[in-house]
C-alpha cells in the first residue's frame, strides 16, 4: 500500500471522527487517536527521528495531522513554537528522555493488549484529559536534538533543570517565561528492562504534573527524547527492478567484528553488543563498543594470542586466551585466560572462569559475560583495583584460534548449557508420571482371582468353628 493510499485513509478516517460529533465519547476518541497515532507510526521512514508530544493546559495554535511517513522538519517546528509562544508569559516543562523513538510507544505501551498494562498509563491519560494536544510522531533528528535550543530562543530563558523533589520547593512565578527541564533516563539493558524504565519515567511525569497543578500554575508540556532509541538506516538496492515486491528486508547496521590479522591472514575475532566497564558499583557504565580501537600489542600464535584494544579515551582493555590439547577428549580446546582492564595508570585484572571455554576450532559466545552477577569473569584478588571495577559484555563472542582464512566465526559454543531448568523440570515429571504408570501396571497385574467359589446348587462351604 502506497503512502499516498494510507494517507487518504486516515484523512477520511479523521473526517469520519470528526463528523461524530459529541456522540462519539472520550473514550472512543482517545482509542480513535491512539490508532491513528500508530498507523502514523507504522509508515516512517527510515530516517533518524524523534517523537514529541505537546499537551497544555492553556490552549495550543491548530496544527493539521501529518500524513502517514511525514517527517517534520526542524523549521516546521520552529515556526509552532514561535505561533504557540508569541504572546503571554508561558511555563514550559520539557520532559527530555535520553533516548526516544516512536516504537517504544508501540512496544511498551498499551495500544495492542491491557491498557493496564502499557508503560505510559499516565501520558496517556494526561493526553485524554488535556483540553490541547499537538503529536509528532516523527521529528526531524540530526546528530542532537534541536527542541531545547528552539525552546529557548523562543522563551528567552535559560532551562532550570529540576526534579520531583526540588520542583514541590521551587516558587513559580507565572507572570514571566520559565523553562524547567526535567531530565528522564533511558534503558540500558544493565540492570532494568526497558519497559521498567518508561514505566517510572512515566510516574515522574504525573508527579511533576500533579505538583504543577498544586500550584495553580498554567503551564505547556513537552516530551520528547535527545536522540533516537533505535535507528534504521536506509539500504540502497542497486540494480534491481522497480515494481511492487511481497516482502521487503531492513537490514540494520551491525558493527563489523574486530579482527587481528597476521601476515593478511585473520588470527583474532571478537563482537560485542556492549563492552561495558564502570569503576564503582554507583558510577555509571561506559560502553567502549561505540568507539573505534587500535590493536597494537596484539599477537597470536599457535597456543596463545592476545588481543589489546586501545582506546582514544584512554582504556586499554585485554584479552588473553590459550590452546592446550586435552587426552580425555582428544582434541584441542581454547580458554579465555584473563581479561585485563587499564585506565590512568591503574589495572585491575580478571581470570576467566572454566565455564568460558570451547573447542579450539570453534568460536566461544555468551549473551552475559560480567564480573558481578553469576560472574565468568572472576576478580583477582592480588590487584586492590578489581574489587571496585566492573565488566559487563553483552552478546560477545570472541575466538582466538582456528580462523584459517575465513572472515567470520566459526561454529560457537555457547554458555548456555543445553538442559535448561524448563527441560529439567518436564523430564523429572515425565519420570514421576512413568513411575506412577509402572508401580499401577504392577498392581493390576498382581491382583488373582479365587481359587474356589460358592455354589449355590451345591453344599454350601462350611466353616468349622472352634469352640
Amino acid at each position: 500500500m502506497t503512502v499516498s493510499r494510507l494517507a487518504s485513509r486516515e484523512q477520511s478516517f479523521a473526517e469520519r471522527l470528526k463528523m461524530a460529533g459529541p456522540r462519539c465519547s472520550s473514550k472512543v476518541r482517545l482509542i480513535a487517536f491512539i490508532a491513528l497515532f500508530v498507523a502514523l507510526f507504522a509508515t516512517g521512514s527510515a530516517t533518524a527521528q524523534v517523537p514529541l508530544l505537546i499537551w497544555t493546559s492553556e490552549s495550543l495554535p491548530p496544527l493539521a495531522s501529518p500524513a502517514a511517513g511525514h517527517i517534520t522538519s526542524n523549521d516546521q517546528l520552529n515556526a509552532y513554537l514561535t505561533s504557540a509562544f508569541s504572546s503571554g508569559s508561558h511555563t514550559v516543562l520539557l520532559f527530555l528522555q535520553d533516548k526516544l523513538s516512536k516504537d517504544d510507544f508501540t512496544v511498551f505501551g498499551g495500544v495492542f493488549g491491557n491498557k493496564q498494562d502499557s508503560a505510559f498509563q499516565n501520558l496517556e491519560a494526561v493526553l485524554q484529559s488535556s483540553s490541547s494536544s499537538v503529536t509528532l510522531p516523527a521529528l526531524e533528528w540530526s546528530g542532537s536534538s534541536a527542541v531545547l535550543p528552539l525552546l529557548k530562543d523562543k522563551l528567552g530563558v535559560s532551562p532550570l533543570p529540576v526534579d520531583a523533589d526540588t520542583l514541590s520547593e521551587l516558587t513559580i512565578n507565572a507572570s514571566v517565561n520559565n523553562l524547567l527541564l526535567i531530565s528522564l533516563p533511558y534503558c540500558t539493558g544493565l540492570q532494568k528492562s526497558c519497559k521498567e524504565v518508561l514505566h517510572i519515567n512515566d510516574e515522574i511525569i504525573g508527579k511533576v504534573l500533579s505538583i504543577v497543578k498544586a500550584k495553580n500554575v498554567l503551564y505547556t508540556a513537552v516530551y520528547t527524547g535527545v536522540q533516537p532509541s533505535r535507528v534504521i538506516s536506509e539500504t540502497s538496492v542497486p540494480n534491481q527492478p522497480v515494481g511492487r515486491s511481497l516482502l521487503q528486508a531492513v537490514v540494520a547496521d551491525v558493527s563489523p567484528p574486530i579482527m587481528f590479522n597476521v601476515s593478511g591472514s585473520p588470527c583474532i575475532m571478537l563482537w560485542a553488543q556492549n563492552l561495558n566497564i564502570s569503576f564503582t558499583s554507583t558510577s555509571p557504565w561506559l560502553d567502549l563498543a561505540t568507539q573505534t580501537p587500535s590493536l597494537a600489542g596484539s599477537l597470536c600464535n599457535q597456543t596463545n594470542s592476545l588481543l589489546v584494544l586501545t582506546y582514544a579515551s584512554g582504556f586499554v582493555l585485554s584479552f588473553a586466551m590459550s590452546q592446550r590439547f586435552y587426552p580425555g577428549s582428544a582434541r584441542n580446546w581454547f580458554t579465555l585466560d584473563s581479561v585485563q582492564l587499564q585506565s590512568s595508570g591503574q589495572t585491575a585484572s580478571f581470570i576467566g572462569s572454566r565455564s568460558i571455554y570451547a573447542p579450539a576450532e570453534y568460536s566461544f559466545h555468551c549473551q552475559s559475560v560480567n564480573s558481578f552477577d553469576q560472574a565468568l569473569l572472576v576478580p583477582n584478588n592480588t590487584n586492590q583495583n578489581t574489587s571496585q571495577w566492573r565488566l559487563n559484555f553483552i552478546n560477545f563472542q570472541i575466538q582466538g584460534f582456528g580462523l584459517g582464512n575465513g572472515t567470520n566465526f566459526s561454529y560457537a559454543s555457547d554458555c548456555a548449557g543445553f538442559f535448561s531448568p524448563g527441560i529439567w523440570m518436564g523430564l523429572v515429571t515425565s519420570l514421576v508420571m512413568l513411575l506412577i504408570l509402572v508401580y499401577g501396571l504392577h498392581m493390576i497385574m498382581q491382583l488373582s482371582t479365587m481359587d474356589r467359589f460358592d455354589d449355590p446348587k451345591g453344599p454350601s462351604i462350611s466353616v468349622p468353628q472352634s469352640e
